[in-house]
């Protein structure tokens, strides 16, 4: 079978540079979105053969994975995870998809808090039973974040108390699962959390974003009920507001701290730094209109 890949969540913040990196290497992409907007359009025009498909329907999924050789798995935080994972992994499975890149989290456990973090161990277990080769991705913080939860009035109000992590970019995750992807074999049943260079705590994040920006951010600790609240005001659903409660005791309690070489080793580049992220994505700073809360 000639080699083509597909990435599901091909709009989304992992996904788009997935789709990029593997056309950039002359890979056929095979793009599955949830729905066709200005996104899948200029995934599209890169090159991409766009497929809209819900990821809940087996005959569509089924058709995604046609003649695939490899494909990347990831699925928001909504409910459906495990009815997705199952669908996917049946798919790959009857298409002959020779390996699979799941995007899991570092919070995934079997006695985790978050609803959605023990759905993604669960999903985790449920691609391990199926015959297709798999890897799991488990991220700390995506750097994302600080583009997502920075207001206006330059504050990052955030329930996670001192505690420490080394924020990650998505382009950097994307360069990892591309590279698992045109060379699976060495990680198959492999597990691996991914990290940017530097541990920080957001005090220490704020400052490398201050400099960056040429003006001053603070981190403004919050309650959790105060962080629900305005998650509440800014239009997230409830089962992410449960998973972010969650996850933020997990961060105070360290479970996203550390760091590693993976993305260095795997991916074959360093890891963006939260100043170097922050400059590069300077525009979403200047304009909050843009910033995607999903």
């Amino acid at each position: 079978m000639a080699e083509r890949f597909l990435v599901t969540g091909a709009t989304g913040k992992t996904g788009v540079y997935v789709v990029r990196q593997l056309l950039e290497r002359g890979a056929p992409v095979r793009a599955l979105v949830h729905r066709a907007d200005a996104r899948s359009s200029e995934l599209a025009a890169a090159g991409a053969e766009v497929v809209v498909a819900d990821m809940l329907d087996l005959a569509a999924v089924g058709a995604a994975a046609r003649d695939v050789t490899a494909a990347y798995f990831t699925y928001p935080i909504i409910p459906g995870l495990l009815g997705a994972t199952a669908i996917f992994a049946q798919a790959a499975a009857e298409s002959g998809v020779g390996a699979v890149v799941n995007m899991s989290q570092i919070s995934a456990r079997r006695d985790a808090a978050s609803n959605a973090a023990r759905q993604h161990w669960l999903a985790e277990r449920v691609l391990d039973w199926s015959p297709v080769a798999v890897t799991h991705l488990r991220p700390t913080f995506f750097a994302e974040w600080l583009i997502t939860f920075y207001q206006a009035d330059g504050t990052l109000p955030l329930p996670f108390g001192d505690g420490r992590h080394a924020p990650i970019a998505a382009e950097d995750q994307a360069r990892v699962i591309t590279a698992i992807l045109r060379d699976p074999v060495p990680h198959a049943g492999k597990v691996y959390r991914l990290f940017g260079p530097q541990e920080m705590n957001h005090h220490e994040i704020a400052a490398e974003m201050s400099a960056a920006l040429g003006r001053e951010v603070r981190y403004v600790p919050v309650s959790l009920d105060t962080f629900s609240e305005q998650l509440r005001d800014r239009g997230f659903g409830e089962h992410i507001i449960q998973h972010l409660r969650a996850v933020a005791v997990d961060y105070r309690n360290g479970v996203f701290a550390g760091t590693n070489d993976v993305v260095r080793t795997i991916g074959g580049s360093e890891p963006l730094s939260v100043r170097e992220f922050v400059t590069r994505n300077m525009q979403h700073y200047d304009d909050r209109s843009t910033v995607d809360v999903r």
